[in-house]
């Protein structure tokens, strides 16, 4: 299919050097993949590109150093599950209750 297709080729290949810098850190590579995405005619990697340039020392970050709030993501993701599955049912001692007997 990519043979075929240019764009479909060039997307692979901008996914894929982004998934190389997510998974092997190299975050200092972002402005250079930003830079081969602007040169193709591809409008969704245009619209993604203009939003990590609006955080681009956060992205770069995060595609750098080892940290994570992954963990902390995950929670707050339950806990908000949790309290929609009780919509408008009670208040905030049930809430509680809930996320502590949770885990």
């Amino acid at each position: 299919m990519c043979t075929h297709c240019p764009e479909i080729d060039a997307l692979t290949r901008h996914v894929r050097a982004f998934a190389v810098m997510l998974t092997e850190r190299q975050g200092e590579r972002l402005p250079d993949w930003l830079v081969a995405v602007r040169q193709d005619d591809l409008p969704s990697l245009h619209t993604l590109a203009a939003g990590i340039d609006r955080d681009r020392d956060a992205v770069i970050a995060g595609l750098t150093l080892p940290w994570s709030s992954g963990a902390v993501e995950g929670h707050v993701n339950r806990i908000k599950m949790i309290k929609r599955q009780m919509y408008g049912r009670a208040g905030f001692n049930l809430l509680r209750k809930r996320v502590l007997l949770a885990s």
